[in-house]
């Protein structure tokens, strides 16, 4: 992973190496700001690849951005790119009389070598993520020559919004981070849904399904996480929240080896294990019902069966750990 702050840089430089070093030589872009609020300015990025793709987050001062025909020519990416907006309001220009407008949550893709220009709406700083996956060498998904004079859009309308997020948040979710295998087949559907969301593939294609599938095992494993604490929190009442059936979220499950239960419940223990030593005045009990379960005997029972030991020896444990 490489990372960068413009707090390395001197003030009065900060700008002209962003645009300069970061912008031309590193992302391939123009960069525009006026002169009179440089000396403002401030920006970081970080940026790491996985299964052949490359991922970064960049925040910075609201500034106006373009990918010109020139920047395209001295950089070719001959990528698939797929970016959500955090933070910071603002167009998106592609050339073909359609700009949309950009805001928190928007997600966007599109080929890398077609030109487009940004301009913030605000003078409010603006954060974004993006998934950069090469054509020729990126994990495997079908390439339709379409891809190749595809402008940037707006995913919103495709109706296949909700499970590209998904997707783009299980991939840079440093708390669980994906074993290589199962990135390489996320990076690979993600681009598969773009295709989707394009009406560039077939829905019933084999690739198809099986980024349908992988895009909602990653939906569900978030629910699972925001709502653990639900006892009553069911492979139904889960699938209802995406808009599909026990039986489906059973199937989604089935490939991996295990199932939606037995998923939740290593949730559980694994968010009882922060508890019990972020919570140290907090009793046993009560974490284990904060966590979801049902009984302390069923806590008891699955913290030992996953963890090996007791949750008061597990705490123990940790603490003695912490001492030495």
């Amino acid at each position: 992973m490489i990372a960068f702050s413009t707090d390395a840089v001197a003030p009065h430089e900060r700008f002209d190496h962003w645009r300069e070093v970061r912008g031309k030589k590193l992302f391939g872009v123009t960069i525009e700001l006026e002169p009179e609020r440089r000396a403002d300015f401030s920006g970081s990025f970080r940026a790491s690849t996985l299964a052949g793709a490359t991922l970064a987050t960049i925040s910075a001062s609201a500034y106006r951005v373009s990918r010109t025909a020139a920047d395209i020519a001295a950089m070719p990416g001959d990528s698939l790119v797929v970016s959500q907006q955090i933070a910071g309001p603002g167009w998106c220009d592609t050339g073909t009389d359609q700009p949309f407008f950009v805001t928190g949550g928007t997600l966007v893709a599109g080929h890398s070598d077609r030109a487009f220009a940004g301009i913030p709406s605000t003078q409010a700083p603006f954060r974004f993520r993006t998934v950069k996956i090469p054509l020729q060498s990126g994990p495997s998904f079908p390439r339709p020559a379409q891809l190749l004079d595809l402008p940037s859009f707006d995913l919103g309308a495709s109706g296949y919004s909700h499970l590209i997020a998904a997707s783009l948040t299980a991939l840079f979710d440093d708390t669980a981070p994906l074993a290589e295998t199962e990135a390489e087949q996320s990076i690979g559907a993600l681009g598969q849904m773009v295709l989707l969301a394009r009406a560039l593939a077939a829905r019933g294609a084999p690739p198809s399904r099986l980024a349908l599938r992988t895009a909602h095992r990653h939906a569900l494993r978030q629910i699972m996480r925001r709502h653990f604490h639900r006892m009553d929190l069911s492979a139904e009442i889960a699938g209802a929240m995406l808009g599909i059936s026990k039986r489906q979220v059973h199937a989604i499950f089935e490939p991996t080896g295990g199932s939606f239960m037995t998923t939740l419940q290593a949730i559980r223990i694994e968010e009882a294990c922060r508890q019990l030593v972020a919570q140290p005045a907090t009793r046993v009990t009560e974490i284990g019902f904060a966590c979801g379960f049902g009984s302390l005997a069923t806590f008891y029972r699955a913290f030992q069966g996953t963890v090996g030991i007791a949750p008061n020896d597990y705490r123990r444990m940790a603490w003695d750990q912490a001492i030495h």
